[in-house]
């Protein structure tokens, strides 16, 4: 899932961010800031660089199987080609 330690951390920035007259609440709003952070992110359809890797190496396979089946396609359609008497 998504660290925890990161939402925390751009929380912080964003309160960094506050007027100087907003930032006696700074921990209130930065524990705001994180909650609707979280809130967002969770409604988001994400998976994790390790599914993401996966993934990847599933698609990456099946193309070199597909470039596979099509080099051996074009090569059976050549030989039906050179072998298939002339139609007229």
């Amino acid at each position: 899932m998504i660290d925890l330690n990161h939402i925390d951390d751009l929380a912080r920035r964003l309160s960094t961010l506050l007027p100087p007259g907003l930032r006696e609440g700074r921990d209130e709003i930065q524990q705001n800031f994180k909650a609707v952070l979280q809130s967002g992110l969770a409604k988001l359809d994400l998976v994790t660089r390790e599914e993401f890797e996966v993934q990847r190496a599933v698609l990456l396979r099946t193309r070199e199987k597909l470039d596979e089946l099509q080099r051996t396609v074009a090569e059976l359609e050549a030989q039906l080609g050179h072998n298939a008497p002339p139609q007229h």
